[in-house]
């Protein structure tokens, strides 16, 4: 399994460049759209740096492209899905639910056991983010706020604040993210609410 992953790693720096190139575009230009430095970009390319999940993420939004694409990880599971989990070097596992590159794109989330004392890194990129958990407790650090999220609930941010998930010493956790870039946000419907008048 960790050669595999290691093979899909060291093959990501020559599609990101391939992908920057057909769009066009400088690295400086590209920076700017997803907040991640040039000189990093530069590495990530070149295959001196391997990527994370953090910078993937809004390379894949400003590339148009889903993030099984953008890594070509080997498909698994159901094949009638065929979904394309992606496992980090800190244990955490990242699935792809949508297919159509642009617009609002669906993760799901597994996070191993944490601590409750590791210190965030607290990251930013363009877009808008709505997190929803499935199972164990979701921390989630936005700008100032330390916020501990069960299953049910749900958080809905600029991803331009500085944040962070991470899972807490209770167990692993699951959760739902749908993200996309600034503007579009998730469009939640509520029940109708009565007005004074006594209609709905």
């Amino acid at each position: 399994m960790d050669e595999s992953i290691d093979r899909t790693l060291d093959a990501v720096g020559p599609r990101l460049k391939q992908l920057r190139q057909r769009r066009d575009i400088t690295l400086y230009d590209l920076s700017e759209e997803t907040g991640i430095s040039t000189s990093t970009l530069s590495r990530l390319e070149a295959g001196l740096r391997r990527p994370t999940l953090e910078q993937l993420l809004p390379l894949a939004r400003a590339y148009g492209a889903t993030l099984d694409e953008l890594v070509d990880a080997p498909p698994t599971g159901d094949p009638r899905i065929n979904l394309r989990p992606i496992r980090a070097n800190d244990g955490r596992t990242i699935l792809p639910l949508t297919r159509r590159a642009g617009g609002i794109q669906a993760y799901k989330f597994i996070l191993p056991r944490g601590r409750d004392d590791a210190k965030p890194d607290l990251r930013t990129h363009e877009g808008y983010d709505w997190a929803f958990v499935l199972n164990g407790n979701l921390r989630l650090v936005l700008g100032e706020h330390d916020l501990i999220l069960k299953p049910g609930e749900a958080a809905e941010f600029d991803t331009r604040i500085p944040h962070w998930f991470g899972a807490t010493s209770s167990g692993p956790v699951e959760f739902l993210t749908l993200i996309g870039k600034q503007g579009e946000r998730a469009h939640l419907r509520t029940s109708p609410t009565q007005r004074n008048d006594g209609h709905l």
